[in-house]
């Protein structure tokens, strides 16, 4: 490949990384601004969708570019085709992150409840594990990723442990069944997060080795 593809195809997982990243980021501060409650900031994350979605768009066309004009093969096309997926992915992480965010205002003012919210320790883990994802993919480091399996299963865990643990409070509490249910599915968008960078690994995976592994 011409030396100019090259540096076109590093600027575009650069790019590819910095997006996954903002995607992230609306997915943890949303986190943040659930727990307590702030309208205002979860308002601004809402307001990052456009950019995010027009971030999607923009990487997107210029990985079809790269592979309209230069007919990449093996590895090149496998990092462009991997870059495709760590995309989508992203977008839809960032997407959680904003319907995470727009929760805020309907638990607000909703009866509190005394019992433990694991939230925060699940997202930690989910986010934990999207870094590392995208810090494979930035640089090729599957060591990263290696215990992606286990970690995925204590996040499944964990989930199943939450949403049973709030049926039994909805239950003995009524007053609290509004929060509790959007606090279940906000843990299920974390699950499905978590799903998500499990994705990533596994296209990470197959574009350095060109072998297929299933997490």
């Amino acid at each position: 490949m011409t030396e100019k593809f090259l540096m076109e195809l590093a600027m575009l997982k650069q790019d590819t990384t910095e997006m996954a990243h903002f995607g992230r980021d609306m997915l943890n501060e949303s986190i943040t601004v659930l727990m307590k409650e702030d309208v205002t900031s979860a308002s601004k994350i809402k307001q990052r969708r456009k950019r995010l979605q027009e971030l999607s768009s923009g990487l997107e066309d210029r990985a079809y570019q790269l592979i309209a004009l230069y007919q990449p093969m093996a590895k090149d096309m496998r990092t462009i085709v991997c870059t495709l997926k760590m995309i989508a992915a992203a977008e839809r992480i960032g997407r959680y992150g904003k319907d995470i965010a727009n929760m805020a205002k309907h638990v607000q003012n909703q009866p509190d409840i005394t019992h433990p919210i694991l939230i925060p320790q699940m997202a930690n883990m989910v986010t934990g594990m999207i870094d590392d994802a995208i810090s494979a993919y930035r640089n090729e480091d599957l060591a990263l990723i290696k215990d992606f399996s286990s970690r995925d299963d204590k996040v499944d865990t964990l989930w199943h442990s939450f949403f049973r643990e709030m049926l039994t409070f909805m239950m003995e509490n009524p007053a609290a069944i509004n929060r509790c249910t959007y606090y279940i599915m906000v843990a299920r968008y974390l699950e499905r997060s978590g799903d998500h960078a499990c994705k990533m690994a596994e296209n990470v995976h197959f574009m350095v080795t060109g072998e297929r592994i299933e997490i």
